[in-house]
């Protein structure tokens, strides 16, 4: 199964970044399924004017992006919270990119605060509706952020490793199943 992992923040040291690459390592040593990350910051996509309906119809400056858009069976996106929800740049990649019907997605919020980005997780959840998505009932909320991942995505608190553990089994649950469903079709 494909899983992309989104991370949502322009920022060019971005605290949630860690926790994507976090994420990604964790899933290819510990899964059998492909986890790559998009970065937001990779991608200079214009203020959505035209939705991207298939890889032919995109731009060409876009058309790699578009490649992973779709083949992905899952998402993963993580956002820091921006004014009490998610990031303006995740808004407009996924606009861009509307009907992910029946695709799983997991919730990750990370904040250097202690509440770790939590109202964001509530705005999330109506944009994967809109999206036709289906979003995991366990969120990965983290709180200070840059006292449990470095820059380089590698966990300093080894007690929040069952949190994400949790996170990851209820994700891949819903993932695993809905995917399943898709190919049986």
């Amino acid at each position: 199964m494909n899983i992309e992992i989104i991370t949502g923040s322009p920022r060019e040291n971005s605290v949630t970044h860690r926790v994507a690459l976090f994420l990604q390592k964790h899933l290819s040593a510990h899964t059998q399924h492909y986890a790559e990350v998009i970065d937001v910051r990779d991608w200079e996509l214009p203020m959505l004017q035209n939705v991207f309906t298939s890889v032919e119809t995109t731009p060409d400056a876009f058309k790699p992006l578009s490649k992973r858009m779709f083949a992905a069976h899952a998402f993963i996106l993580v956002t820091p919270e921006y004014n009490g929800s998610y990031t303006p740049a995740m808004k407009n990649l996924l606009d861009h990119y509307p009907r992910q019907t029946h695709k799983a997605f997991g919730i990750v919020t990370a904040s250097p605060g202690v509440m770790g980005g939590m109202r964001a997780t509530q705005q999330m959840q109506l944009l994967i509706n809109a999206l036709f998505g289906i979003a995991s009932p366990y969120m990965l909320v983290v709180g200070n952020v840059e006292k449990r991942f470095d820059a380089e995505g590698n966990l300093l608190d080894e007690s929040f490793q069952k949190t994400i553990d949790v996170f990851v089994k209820e994700f891949l649950w819903l993932a695993e199943r809905l995917h399943r469903e898709t190919v049986l079709k």
